[in-house]
């Protein structure tokens, strides 16, 4: 399993409850609401936008799950150090 199907897989903890849903079924859904919502007119952006909406809360939510160690959210985010660091002060994080 290369990374890219890896990042795509679920992991569901009680699957009793709620069937998983793949992250990137709940992009491409709000991604075509989206689309919708322009009622004709062109997207602008439209990678850009989507990055910064997912960018940071991956990155608080990863923060939070590592304790707020840098190193080790880097780790997990598959960063170095310095990236993570340049991307906390983008978003205003640090």
């Amino acid at each position: 399993m290369n990374a890219s199907q890896k990042s795509a897989e679920v992991i569901n903890i009680d699957s009793k409850k709620n069937p998983a849903i793949p992250l990137s079924a709940h992009v491409k859904q709000t991604v075509e609401q989206y689309f919708l919502h322009l009622n004709g007119h062109d997207a602008v952006d439209l990678h850009a936008m989507v990055i910064g909406e997912v960018e940071k809360p991956l990155l608080q939510a990863t923060l939070e799950h590592s304790g707020y160690n840098q190193t080790k959210a880097a780790k997990a985010l598959g960063l170095s150090r310095s990236t993570l660091r340049k991307k906390l002060e983008y978003y205003g994080l640090s």
